[in-house]
């Protein structure tokens, strides 16, 4: 999922900005860090590491384990429920570039290249 494209003022108006330890990612979430681990080993998200080697979440990542957490709390095996939210972000990727192409033909211009 691409990150928001406003320009922060600051690192806490920073989406992107690796502000939770795992502890308290875990935490805000409801889950344990076990589970924020395997959502890393399934490549759903990656967290930054501090200098010390330790895991932190930006809000992004959090609101990303949050749609993993409600798959898997309704039943949804956590490899396919990593899977199916990397594949929603395609489709919405997909989606977008294609509203861009239908734009662009509509106004006679040629489209720019996907980046």
């Amino acid at each position: 999922m691409p990150p928001s494209s406003t320009r922060p003022t600051t690192p806490l108006d920073d989406d992107d900005y690796p502000a939770y330890t795992m502890g308290r990612a875990a935490d805000m979430l409801g889950t344990t860090p076990a589970f924020l681990r395997a959502l890393g080993e399934h490549r759903l998200i990656t967290p930054l590491r501090s200098e010390g080697g330790h895991r932190r979440y930006s809000r992004y990542q959090l609101r990303i384990a949050a749609r993993a957490r409600e798959l898997v709390d309704a039943g949804t095996a956590i490899e396919a429920a990593c899977r199916i939210i990397i594949l929603e972000d395609q489709l919405e990727e997909a989606q977008r570039i294609n509203e861009e192409l239908r734009a662009a033909h509509a106004a006679g211009r040629q489209p720019k290249p996907p980046a």
